[in-house]
């Protein structure tokens, strides 16, 4: 989020070819506290969709239980 970007502690998850993963690393680095390879073209995309379901899930969960115990 924004509190994170302000405070460079964003991850950035990167899918491409390694050696241009390389390069562009230092670079990230100084944006965020986490970079992390995750493969070909696409898989960082894919790693960022399947951590945001996590996320949504977890939110969902935690709504649905506040909303039962305010209804018991």
């Amino acid at each position: 989020g924004v509190g994170a970007a302000r405070a460079g502690n964003l991850t950035f998850m990167v899918g491409g070819v390694e050696q241009e993963f390389d390069a562009a690393k230092e670079l990230l680095i100084c944006m965020g506290s986490n970079v992390v390879y995750c493969g070909e073209v696409g898989t960082g995309q894919a790693a960022k969709i399947c951590n945001n379901m996590l996320l949504a899930i977890s939110m969902i969960g935690t709504a649905e239980a506040m909303n039962l115990g305010i209804r018991f």
